[in-house]
């Protein structure tokens, strides 16, 4: 019954993966819905204050900030990459890695220069196995996202910007669709995208500034860059958390299959086993 052995081996073995993969499952499920809950509120603002921005960038206001001032050409680039710290979260990391490393090829391929800011453990690790100029980087953000240690490492490339080292800035993260479908989105942060803030705005306005137009136009956009990278992140992590959710129920109920067909193989070696033992028997007593 060596055979026997070794099958209850491996099914006490998949049965205690089982187990874990049962409480990720839960624990994702409470997470997910904390995160989805943090992400819905925090769209209303982002929405908002990306309309405000829009209409900014279309007025004729007497100071103009430079991230609404588009460059003449585009020689190097800046890329915010969202990923996750943790895997086990199915396809996600994947997609967005690929299509960040689908971009870096096109702007390579036009001889445009790229410097990278990475949010995640998942993408550092791959932006350094790429040989990437990584600039500024930020890990471990847990399951709360805090908007001083995500405005550090963005600060770098919103000065790199300003002070004419990049010529435009680009966001890629997984944005929330449904509990079950995740997509990896690529958005233009700097310059404000004309093309966009002419949809976004329904009219042009001019505004009256007080007390002065340059302090009222710098804090806008700096609300306006916080908002879109809080999102971003806060997007990513109810992903996450989505994502982990169903791998794990998935790899749960694999798991259950495999030990059902290992129970069943454990059934038919035992059963001729015991076939095998009673020919035997009945073969000895015939001879005597």
């Amino acid at each position: 019954m060596a055979a026997g052995k070794e099958i209850r081996s491996k099914i006490k073995s998949v049965e205690n993966t089982r187990k874990i993969t049962r409480a990720m499952e839960m624990v994702a499920a409470a997470k997910m819905r904390k995160a989805q809950e943090r992400m819905r509120q925090a769209r209303p603002y982002a929405e908002k204050i990306g309309r405000v921005a829009a209409h900014f960038s279309q007025a004729h206001p007497e100071y103009r900030h430079p991230f609404v001032v588009s460059r003449e050409t585009t020689k190097r680039v800046g890329l915010i990459l969202v990923t996750t710290d943790k895997g086990l979260c199915g396809g996600l990391n994947t997609n967005a890695l690929r299509l960040a490393l689908t971009n870096l090829k096109g702007w390579e391929d036009q001889k445009i220069e790229v410097d990278v800011s990475v949010i995640g453990n998942k993408g550092l690790g791959f932006m350094q196995r790429l040989g990437a100029n990584v600039a500024s980087q930020v890990t471990g953000l847990g399951d709360t996202p805090h908007m001083e240690r995500l405005i550090g490492p963005v600060q770098v490339m919103l000065d790199a910007y300003k002070e004419g080292r990049i010529d435009a800035l680009y966001l890629i993260y997984s944005k929330f669709v449904s509990t079950m479908k995740q997509e990896a989105s690529l958005t233009q942060l700097l310059p404000l995208n004309a093309t966009e803030a002419v949809e976004m705005a329904e009219h042009h306005w001019d505004y009256i500034y007080e007390p002065e137009a340059k302090s009222v136009v710098d804090s806008l956009m700096v609300r306006y860059i916080e908002a879109l990278i809080y999102q971003s992140v806060a997007e990513n992590l109810a992903c996450e958390q989505s994502a982990r959710m169903v791998a794990m129920k998935a790899a749960s109920d694999n798991a259950k299959d495999v030990v059902n067909e290992l129970k069943l193989v454990y059934n038919k070696t035992r059963q001729a086993a015991i076939t095998q033992e009673i020919s035997e028997i009945v073969a000895g007593a015939s001879a005597v």
